[in-house]
């Protein structure tokens, strides 16, 4: 059996060594669906904490119509300004510290999840015939038992740093989280696994998108009733399901004969280009409504045209989206994942940079 590494000049495939197979194991190209979530709540955690500084201008006793203190223009007649801080988010936690437990615990699971399923798909045959990204079990570059710990390790660290998390905030985390180690470890675990059902989209879609974006939310204000984070969640959620599907799109002839009934296999190659097409494309529709809703006013908005940054992502969508468009197959679909991955780095982080650069410096009340 030829090894599953990078081909050498003029020879053979070599395969990696203790450290870097482990690495591959990892799947590095599908950690962005772990950080994105991450960045981008913690960018709308800015956007309350910001929020709770709130310019009050007392009206003065003279009745009538004045000079407004703050637009220059007409309005009320205020005798003086008076800066308050007003936890409006409830008790401040360290945000900063927990928004880095937040990513450790989001990589831990990705991780975890990804040797979860390596070891799952190994046991059961599904990988034999692979053509993506090395596989630990089915190649035998580790054994069984060795992945199956490496998943509980990972998982554990997700499990450890979470504790932490909900110690500083809310114990019902811990619901939460086990929640996430538990969809993690069924996706193609357990006698039956929902990944073959064709849920694998559901899971990815709820998890990375709603439950990681909210969460990491959450931890530092310890709210959930902001619509700003749930917007943004289901447009990473929906990159996220985009990563998930560009790879399901390439394993479409081995699943099948596998009997691995994923939404790519029970839709066929064509109908599952154009649920990536539709993952891929309602995000740049979600920010340019966003945008023109800020411009209206009908949200808080400091400079609403930076909410147009993430469609500079735009171009990085096209190439994959083209290949999932075409008739290609197998390991032609092999770039999309790779630019799926490049493309939710992009937007997710542009859209923070913009949710960063419009909050509102003040809330004024007349």
């Amino acid at each position: 059996m030829t090894g599953p590494g990078p081909t050498g000049p003029g020879g053979p495939p070599t395969a990696p060594g203790p450290v870097g197979k482990w690495w591959l194991g990892a799947r590095p190209r599908t950690l962005p669906a772990a950080v994105v979530p991450v960045v981008v709540g913690t960018a709308v955690a800015h956007f309350r904490h910001r929020l709770s500084e709130v310019v009050v201008h007392p009206f003065s006793s003279a009745a009538g119509a004045g000079y407004h203190a703050v637009t220059g223009g007409p309005g009320p007649a205020y005798a003086s300004t008076v800066t308050l801080h007003l936890p409006v988010h409830g008790p401040k936690v360290n945000a900063w510290w927990c928004a880095l437990g937040a990513l450790v615990v989001a990589l831990a699971i990705q991780i975890g999840t990804n040797y979860a399923n390596d070891y799952s798909d190994g046991i059961r045959g599904t990988d034999d015939a692979r053509v993506g990204p090395v596989r630990l079990t089915a190649t035998g570059l580790a054994s069984p038992g060795a992945v199956k710990r490496a998943a509980f390790c990972a998982f554990g660290v997700a499990g450890v740093v979470g504790l932490g998390l909900a110690w500083a905030t809310s114990w019902w985390i811990l619901l939460v989280g086990a929640a996430c180690l538990l969809a993690g470890w069924f996706y193609t675990g357990g006698p039956r696994p929902y990944g073959y059902a064709g849920l694998g989209e559901v899971f990815v879609f709820v998890f990375f998108g709603l439950v990681a974006t909210v969460g990491t939310f959450y931890v530092q204000t310890l709210r959930l009733n902001v619509g700003q984070v749930w917007v943004a969640a289901v447009m990473v959620g929906l990159l996220a399901t985009a990563l998930l599907l560009a790879n399901n799109l390439r394993d479409i002839a081995t699943d099948r004969v596998t009997g691995k009934r994923t939404l790519a296999v029970r839709v066929g190659r064509r109908a599952g280009g154009w649920c990536y097409v539709g993952c891929v494309g309602l995000p740049f529709a979600g920010v340019l409504v966003w945008a023109l809703l800020a411009v209206a006013g009908s949200i808080p908005a400091a400079w609403p045209a930076a909410l147009l940054l993430p469609l500079l992502a735009l171009p990085l969508a096209v190439p994959p989206v083209r290949l999932a468009l075409g008739d290609a197959e197998s390991r032609a679909l092999l770039p999309v994942l790779a630019a799926t991955g490049r493309l939710q780095l992009a937007f997710g982080a542009l859209l923070a940079v913009a949710l960063w650069a419009t909050l509102p410096p003040s809330v004024v009340f007349g």
